[in-house]
């Protein structure tokens, strides 16, 4: 996919959105607006928002820094948001998932489809409520005054058209009736539009996948990444705010390829040897034979598709997740079950991704809601979300819980149980990395949702929160067969204190980089024999940072494949990058495969073409058979930094890779 268009596109829209919202606060706030008048309770929530439960704007008031602070972040939610939901409307135009264009012209038109349409008297009345409808009809009628009706008209029927998704969409489309309509940009039907740059950027070629969404969310950040980067210059360390912005990166598909189809592909190939999957895996680096062992026999056992459970600890907007949705498609597809199913069947029971980001987290759900409907042109009507967890920080007050479980029985509230409802008060600073003390979560979760609260206001307020705490708890529970993740990277010098503190106190040995501790989690998470693909840099094989990572990869686990790249190999990032996958089980004499592109030049398209040879022809020179725990021995690994000291006087005179 060509994406330079996209970056420009991504780019000017958050400026012009965070400059018309902006303009639009100023005049919603005003002391004589309309926007007073007519949606008092609104503008409390944005004055409430912006300067605390007691303040209130006044034309000549001074704002203190947090309230800057505050109405930044305000402004940048609502321009997002609006960002958000345009661009998934368009992607839903251009795909005909829409009854009727709604941010996209009929062909030979110049005005949204929606709008025309409206202007000849014809609303969906199934899209547009009854008391929306009047409205629209006498601004366009004229009946009501207005400076501009047809713009006010079009305003009115896109929120309508948001509301309606809510239904089937809830992550992607909140219920509009607060101060984000307020805040919504004015102009929307100008040549200069956000929506005519949406159109021009978003064409019908770059929307035959879901994932330009995530292209444009990478793009739509990547200014405040910069932003972040340039302050750790100065010696600002990343805050839970900023961490996805500073970690987020867009992985290249034909890597999202290669280490699906070395998980999953492999998992399914194993327990299905006469499987025609194989045929559509370019990637997939078959197991050899060993001709006294024969096949591979010591894998994980499935025994249908609907048992794989496949986890993205760190989703983004869901690029590894979609990837395997098709391969599940597949083996559902060659398993014989109905078609018309399949879609809700992936989505319900294999799928799971968990995010900090609330903002990528929506784009993950979305994604694999138009993959679900682009298989099944009914599946909006079946109401099937998907499993994205976007975690929240959980606080809960001095007393609060003491309380609750004096109501709902101390007996159920186990010190693990105490534990985890207080592990995640800073969830949005670490994560996936959250290791939850209970391992009993749906039972409990059946239990405490058993129990009736209505009738206590705050400790319903407290039953939320512990329910959700637990939900959370269920979602980072070793229960997965297939682990696939580009974990954040971040070293040292950029941790926040209380990120580092929490490192040093559960991952003492991997607290080097973010992406080393977030290996073991990964492994962590699956169930035994699981498989696991990462993609990260690769100096975990060379700097002496990172020997215990080294040793817990091929001694604890068993590293069975792995792509090394130059430093031009992935435009995307200032590092170089390996793609590799692992069993979580120690296996020394697993036979594995591996490629050694760093002497290579070019990008994405010349290290794909490179990796599907060497997969296709071990003959090549860049691909390497061996034994799990003679990893270490292939030409080209450095003398300085091996497993462990004792070794490095025996592959001392092992030849460097050079010649290629």
């Amino acid at each position: 996919m060509e994406t330079s268009k996209l970056k420009k596109f991504a780019q000017h829209a958050r400026r012009s959105l965070i400059e018309q919202v902006s303009n639009k606060l100023k005049l919603v706030l005003a002391q004589d607006s309309a926007a007073r008048r007519e949606n008092p309770k609104a503008v409390a929530e944005i004055e409430k928002r912006i300067f605390g439960v007691s303040g209130k704007y006044t034309d000549n008031c001074t704002l203190t820094t947090d309230d800057s602070r505050r109405q930044a972040q305000l402004v940048e939610r609502v321009a997002y948001i609006w960002f958000n939901r345009f661009c998934a409307l368009r992607f839903m135009d251009v795909n005909r998932y829409t009854r009727i264009g709604v941010v996209s012209p009929a062909e030979g038109q110049f005005q949204p489809e929606i709008l025309a349409e409206a202007k000849m008297g014809h609303i969906d009345e199934g899209m547009v409520d009854e008391s929306a409808r009047q409205r629209i009809f006498t601004l366009l009628d004229g009946k009501t005054p207005s400076q501009d009706p047809q713009a006010e008209a079009y305003r009115l029927l896109v929120v309508a058209i948001c509301n309606y998704w809510h239904g089937s969409m809830p992550f992607m489309f909140e219920r509009i009736a607060d101060y984000t309509e307020l805040l919504m940009p004015d102009d929307l039907l100008s040549g200069k539009s956000i929506l005519a740059y949406t159109r021009e950027a978003m064409t019908p070629d770059v929307c035959e996948d879901v994932e330009v969404i995530g292209w444009l969310y990478q793009f739509y950040i990547s200014e405040k990444k910069n932003e972040v980067f340039e302050g750790l210059k100065k010696n600002k360390k990343i805050t839970p705010e900023n961490i996805p912005a500073a970690t987020q990166l867009f992985t290249p598909h034909w890597i999202v390829r290669y280490l699906v189809e070395n998980s999953l592909g492999r998992l399914w190939m194993l327990n299905r040897s006469d499987s025609r999957l194989v045929e559509q895996m370019d990637y997939y680096i078959k197991p050899p034979i060993d001709d006294k062992s024969g096949p591979e026999s010591d894998f994980l056992r499935i025994s249908s598709p609907e048992e794989i459970k496949i986890c993205d600890p760190a989703c983004g907007s869901g690029h590894m997740l979609t990837y395997a949705f098709d391969l599940l498609y597949a083996i559902y597809e060659e398993e014989g079950y109905e078609a018309a199913e399949i879609p809700s069947m992936i989505l319900k029971n294999n799928l799971f991704g968990v995010e900090i980001d609330e903002r990528a987290g929506e784009l993950a759900a979305f994604a694999l809601t138009m993959k679900a409907r682009a298989k099944q042109r009914r599946f909006f009507r079946k109401q099937v979300l998907p499993n994205i967890c976007v975690l929240e920080n959980i606080q809960f007050g001095e007393g609060e819980l003491k309380e609750y479980m004096n109501f709902i029985g101390r007996d159920l509230f186990t010190a693990p149980l105490q534990t985890t409802l207080r592990q995640f008060e800073e969830a949005d600073n670490f994560g996936s990395l959250i290791r939850p003390d209970i391992t009993d979560v749906e039972e409990t979760v059946r239990v405490l949702e058993s129990r009736d609260v209505s009738g206590k206001l705050f400790l319903k307020a407290t039953h939320d929160k512990v329910l959700q705490a637990l939900r959370q708890a269920d979602y980072l529970s070793p229960k997965y067969h297939v682990v696939i993740a580009n974990p954040p990277y971040m070293g040292g010098k950029g941790m926040n204190g209380r990120l580092k503190v929490f490192l040093q106190e559960y991952y003492l040995n991997y607290k080097s980089d973010l992406f080393s501790a977030f290996v073991v989690r990964c492994s962590e998470l699956g169930t035994e024999r699981s498989d696991i693909g990462i993609m990260s840099p690769n100096v975990w094989m060379y700097i002496a940072s990172h020997e215990r990572l080294r040793t817990f990869l091929t001694e604890d686990c068993a590293l069975y494949s792995l792509v090394e790249l130059p430093l031009t190999g992935f435009k995307g990032a200032t590092v170089q990058i390996c793609a590799y996958n692992f069993s979580n089980k120690r296996s020394p004499n697993l036979k594995g495969g591996y490629i050694r592109l760093v002497d290579f030049k070019g990008a994405d398209e010349e290290m794909s073409d490179l990796t599907k040879k060497a997969i296709a022809d071990s003959n090549c020179g860049w691909f390497y058979r061996a034994s799990v725990k003679d990893f270490w021995k292939i030409p080209g690994r450095p003398i300085a930094y091996w497993v462990s000291s004792e070794l490095r006087e025996a592959f001392q005179h092992f030849p460097r890779f050079s010649e290629y």
